[in-house]
Order: structure tokens, then C-alpha cells, then sequence
């Protein structure tokens, strides 16, 4: 019989997780893990030494210049001496599943342990372990994990339950088949010695006294192995014992033609079961964790997209393939003062629990900025002071975009981001030239916003690094790909639903090779008829508040929206009325007609108003609380600027504008 090395022997594993099972075929071929040591004559069975401990060193191993002399040829046996002496067929593999020396168990558990701990998930850590064991150690292998499996700082639950989750199995001639399908029902609950003996955290031999029953339910996957019936000191449980908790357990069996387990080899599936444990516990507090960093990306990310005028919205977000940790993309649409909207995607360097709380921290941080109306280049500015204030380490790319319906222009100022794609009315791509600015959090460097048109009907795509890259493909070849997807859905069907549009452009995603967040953004720009606005400027003098009460009545009537004439000329003068007192420079008066009339007075005051209860001897303090009263909404907004202050009032649906003047 040839002999084996710690790590080579055919063994068949059928894992899995939630019940599934893994393919079968777990023949490995690893060498030892000391080049320098001869490999043992027979399979060893690990029991002897002190586990752990570096073993001695031969002190006269081969190959170190030293020559051993041979026999002497003289005393070598002849033909039928060497006949007697050699053992029976039955003998010599007998005598090669003997028990091995204490440098083989302890050459064994240092490439075991190694192989153990080279798993990265639950799955894997579990193989490795089924392929350091078998044939070497054991013929048979059945794991069973606590359900559920304790995380975090909560107490295990009560009782103790073990669920199977994979079974290993050895040679064909020595160990029969498990039951196909065992792994999806087979549930213990343990109770008892049992138990007892489980959370001390030592293993024990199948004999062990008033656990016979629970053995009996624990190996019933494999009842039809002969050493399963009563297997005795065939049999080793040990405990699977993490950090903190029991984990589950693994059972270790020979069969029929193998000598039983020693006491030694109690310390080698100690030692097996401790490294598999920790394996356990980190791929546990990993998943606890990656779940964690899951539901709070889902929770910052937008749960809807705002209905606004002038401009309709579609978004996905797709998080990493499960081999991945989570990351920090993450998309937004902010509704901003005169039907504008800001258009924001980023994406946080890094995959972690982490890069989802600092991508949450931005988030909001831009939410704050968008609502003081500044620039794009300043709220990258600023947005950049935040990110040195959370830590040098945490980098991001971003790309922020105003849009405005009714100047049907589009501003935009670029972090490190990619640049936006626009697919035009006529169905032709383009990707933006925007000036890449340094990412979010390198500091000390200027952003640059540019003015481009934005043609009504077109669609501005704003996407994350993982839509267009992957691991058989740069980010500019994906870019490029991404723009002739957009051509093509738009050559089937002239100004694509925007819907469909983001899932033609998912269908570039590697999904084998995918392992990166995926944030999308599309914006259809349906622009703002210039029927439906009135602006006018009006220098803050005593007067203005009748000019601007004479405007807004030739305005409505021209809309034929004259049942709302009285009501909205006393809005709008003591509106204009409050921004003359404090307004230097002309102020702006706009009428915007839609769903709602909304009325917008702007001037250079940056002193937001704020409603309050007026005194029975005041002369003023009373016109805020008349707009809070007769309008259907009111809000103030401090611009970069000055200050807006708007109020809406809904239109009857018979004086709705339709046809052409719709927005």
C-alpha cells in the first residue's frame, strides 16, 4: 500500500448550506508541509505529543550531506528468508493504520490546522476540514451547526439545536453512501448528558455513558456504515467551541477494518475541532455583520424618487455578489427651489461595514448642502471638508448635476467620478467631458462646475464603477459599452420607457464576474413650456408691492385662472411686502403654472422669515401666518445669494393646463 501524506487520500464530501449539497469530489494532492521531512510510512493517527508544539528535528535527516550506510550485503536475507518475513496482505494494512509516531500526528495537525485555516467562508472552512481528515485521520465525517448560529453579543437560543450540515464520507470500500437529501431534514434537539458533555468543550469517545440515545439520532445519516450500530471508540464528538459559544459539533468515525481511536487521538480532533471553530465563529460574525452593513446601506440609500416638474426619474441599485463585502454606492434626487432638481451619485472606496456608514454620513451631508441651493462646485467643496473631518482613510468619488426645466440647462462638477452618459432625442450617445476633479477627501483641490444644455426628451445616465467594470474589463471599454447599450435600446424604440432603459443597461453586468455594488440614476428631461412661467425683477421700493400685485393679476388672467385672483394677489404682496424690507437688490418674482400655481420672491436678504403670533398692539408680524392660512404649502430657502421664499395654492382641475401648455 502506498503511503499517504497528511493531505492526500480520495474523500467525497457532500456539503452544504440551508440543506444543499456540495459536489463529491475532494481529492487533494497538497504536499506536507516541511519539504525538508520525510513523509510517514502509514497514514498516521494523531494522539500522541503535546498538540501544537513544533516537532523534533531529525538529526540526521536525509539529503544533509550525511550518508548512511547500508546493510551489509552479506546479511542481507535471501529470497526465502524475504519471503518469511514479509506479513500477510491482511497484516501490513492493519499495520499501516496503526497508530503513528508523535512527529507524524504532529507533522499532520500543523498542515491539518493550516488547511483549516485557509477557509474563507463557512462552506470552505468546513471542506478543508473534511479533506485534512479523511482517509488520514477518519473514514467518515458529519457536521452538524447550532440553528441558529450564535452572533453578536446575543445569547445563544434555548434549547440547544443541532441541524446537519454536511457529511463526508471516505473510501467506497469502507463507508457506503449517505442518504441523498440527509442534510435537509436531519434536526436534533439536545438535551441531558448529552449536552452537558457538548458545553464543557472536550470530545468524547461514542461510549461515553447516557449519550448512547443521542448518538444514535446524530449518526443516523450514515446508519448504514457497520461501525455506526454501536460504534463505540470508532466514534469521537467534538464539540465545535468558538470565542465565546458552542457552535455545533463533528463527529469523527472509522470504520469496520480500521483500528479504533486512541486517547491521544482525543487530542488531535481537540485540535481539529478548535481551529474548525474559530472558522465557524469568524464566518458567523462575518455574515452577522455583512447583513448589518446590508440593511443599513438599504436603509440610507432613497426608498422613493421625487415627483417633480420638468424631469422624470428611474434608479436601481444591485448589491455586490455575495463573495463580496458591502460597499458604499449610492444615488439621490433633491428637489431644489423653482422646479430644479440636483442629480447626485457616489460611491465610497472600500468594502465594508464602514464604507456603507461613511457613504450614509455623505449622503446626508449632501442633502444638507443641496437644500442651501449652492453651486455644484461648492458643495463638492464642501462636501470634501466633511470627508477630511471623518478620517483621511475615507475617499469617495461623486458627481453632482443640477438640472433646470425651465432654462433647460444642465450644471454639473465632477469629484473622481465617471462622467455621465446623455442619450439624446435623436437616439444618438454621449459621454460628457466633464473636468475630473479629485476624489472626495484628498483636500486642497479646486472642482469645477460646467454649463451644457439639456434638450427636452433627452436621458442623462449617472451610474457607479461596477455597472461598467469588472474583472475581464477596464472602466473605459465598459463606458464605451454602456453608451452603444443605450443607442441600441433607443434604435428599438424611439425615447425608451425609462424603465426599460435600466434594465437594457443592467444586461451589461458580468454576473459570474461581478463584485462590485451597482448604483444607477436616469433622468428623462421633459423641460418646462415657457407658457406656463411669468418672471419679472422689481426694485425694492414702497411701490413694488402694487406693481407686483398688477403683474400677478394680468399673469393669471392670461392663464384664465381667475377664481384664484384675489387670493394670490394678498399672498404675493405680503410675500413682496417682507422682501422689500430687507431685500438691496432687485427682487425676483415668478409665477409657475402646473398641477399647483407656485409663487417664488427672491432677493439678497440671506434673514430666512419664520412664522410667529403677532400681539394684540402690533402693527406687523402678520402676513407669514396669513400665507401659512390660505396657501396650500409655503417654505423658505436660503440661497448661496439671499433667500427664497414660495408658496403653492392647487389649481381646479377644469383650469388645469392641457395640450401643449401641460407640463
Amino acid at each position: 500500500m502506498d503511503p499517504r501524506t497528511p493531505d492526500q487520500g480520495p474523500g467525497r464530501l457532500s456539503a452544504g448550506t440551508e440543506g444543499r449539497r456540495a459536489p463529491q469530489d475532494l481529492a487533494v494532492g497538497a504536499a506536507p508541509v516541511d519539504p525538508g521531512a520525510a513523509p510517514p510510512s502509514r497514514p498516521p493517527s494523531p494522539g500522541s505529543g503535546r498538540p501544537g508544539s513544533v516537532p523534533p528535528e531529525d538529526p540526521d535527516p536525509p539529503g544533509r550531506g550525511t550518508t548512511r550506510p547500508g546493510p551489509d550485503p552479506a546479511t542481507r536475507p535471501g529470497p526465502d528468508q524475504a519471503a518469511a518475513e514479509r506479513p500477510a496482505e491482511g497484516v501490513r494494512d492493519e499495520a499501516e493504520r496503526a497508530p503513528g509516531t508523535s512527529t507524524d500526528r504532529l507533522r499532520y495537525l500543523e498542515a491539518a490546522t493550516r488547511r483549516i485555516a485557509r477557509g474563507i467562508d463557512l462552506d470552505e472552512t468546513l471542506r478543508e476540514l473534511c479533506r485534512a481528515a479523511i482517509p488520514t485521520f477518519a473514514d467518515a465525517i458529519l457536521v452538524h451547526l447550532r440553528d441558529p448560529l450564535p452572533t453578536g453579543e446575543r445569547q445563544p437560543a434555548e434549547p440547544l439545536v443541532l441541524r446537519l450540515h454536511s457529511i463526508a464520507q471516505g473510501p467506497e470500500d469502507s463507508v457506503t453512501a449517505a442518504p441523498p437529501g440527509a442534510a435537509d431534514f436531519v434536526q436534533l434537539t439536545v438535551t441531558g448528558r448529552f449536552a452537558e458533555l457538548l458545553l464543557t468543550g472536550r470530545p468524547v469517545f461514542g461510549d461515553a455513558p447516557e449519550i448512547a440515545p443521542a448518538v444514535t439520532e446524530l449518526l443516523d445519516p450514515v446508519a448504514s456504515m457497520p461501525a455506526s450500530s454501536s460504534p463505540g471508540r470508532r466514534l469521537i464528538i467534538a464539540p465545535l467551541y468558538g470565542r465565546r459559544r458552542l457552535m455545533g459539533t463533528v463527529a469523527l468515525l472509522r470504520g469496520a477494518e480500521r483500528i479504533a481511536f486512541t486517547g491521544d487521538d482525543l487530542l488531535v480532533a481537540s485540535q481539529l475541532a478548535t481551529h474548525t471553530a474559530f472558522g465557524v465563529d469568524k464566518a458567523a460574525l462575518y455574515g452577522h455583520e455583512a447583513s448589518l452593513a446590508d440593511a443599513l446601506q438599504l436603509t440610507m440609500l432613497p426608498s422613493s424618487l421625487p415627483e417633480t416638474t420638468g424631469v422624470r426619474l428611474a434608479s436601481r441599485y444591485l448589491p455586490a455578489a455575495e463573495t463580496s463585502q458591502v460597499g458604499g454606492d449610492w444615488y439621490d434626487a433633491i428637489p431644489l427651489p423653482g422646479n430644479r432638481v440636483a442629480l447626485v451619485v457616489g460611491d465610497v472606496m472600500g468594502h465594508s461595514m464602514t464604507s456603507a456608514a461613511i457613504m450614509g454620513q455623505l449622503r446626508t451631508t449632501v442633502q444638507t448642502l443641496a437644500g442651501l441651493d449652492l453651486p455644484p462646485e461648492e458643495v463638492l467643496h464642501h462636501l470634501d471638508e466633511q470627508a477630511q473631518r471623518l478620517g483621511s482613510e475615507h475617499m469617495a468619488t461623486c458627481l453632482y448635476a443640477v438640472y433646470d426645466p425651465i432654462s433647460q440647462r444642465l450644471l454639473v462638477a465632477d469629484a473622481g467620478h465617471l462622467p455621465p452618459v446623455l442619450l439624446h432625442p435623436d437616439g444618438s450617445g454621449e459621454v460628457l467631458r466633464i473636468p475630473p476633479g479629485a476624489p472626495i477627501g484628498v483636500g486642497g483641490v479646486p472642482f469645477e462646475s460646467v454649463e451644457m444644455p439639456a434638450p427636452t426628451g433627452a436621458t442623462l445616465l449617472l451610474y457607479t464603477d461596477g455597472l461598467v467594470e469588472s474583472r475581464g474589463r477596464d472602466l473605459w471599454t465598459g463606458v464605451e459599452l454602456l453608451c452603444a447599450r443605450l443607442q441600441a435600446a433607443a434604435a428599438v424604440v424611439a425615447s425608451p420607457p425609462l424603465e426599460m432603459l435600466c434594465d437594457a443597461v443592467l444586461t451589461l453586468l458580468d454576473q459570474d464576474a461581478r463584485d462590485d455594488d451597482v448604483a444607477l440614476l436616469a433622468a428623462r428631461f421633459d423641460g418646462f413650456p415657457p407658457r406656463n412661467v411669468a418672471y419679472w425683477f422689481l426694485n425694492p421700493e414702497p411701490q413694488t408691492a402694487g406693481r407686483a400685485r398688477q403683474l400677478t393679476r394680468r399673469a393669471l388672467h392670461r392663464w384664465g385662472l381667475d377664481p384664484l385672483l384675489d387670493t394670490t394677489e394678498l399672498l404675493v404682496s405680503e410675500v413682496v411686502t417682507n422682501a422689500v424690507r430687507y431685500a438691496n437688490r432687485p427682487i425676483a418674482l415668478r409665477l409657475l403654472r402646473t398641477d399647483v400655481l407656485r409663487c417664488e420672491v427672491g432677493d439678497d436678504s440671506p434673514q430666512v422669515p419664520r412664522m410667529r403670533r403677532a400681539q394684540a398692539g402690533d402693527e406687523g408680524g402678520r402676513g407669514l401666518f396669513l400665507v401659512d392660512r390660505l396657501a396650500q404649502r409655503w417654505g423658505a430657502t436660503r440661497l448661496s445669494t439671499g433667500k427664497v421664499v414660495w408658496f403653492e395654492q392647487p389649481i381646479p382641475e377644469e383650469y388645469r393646463p392641457n395640450g401643449p401648455d401641460a407640463p
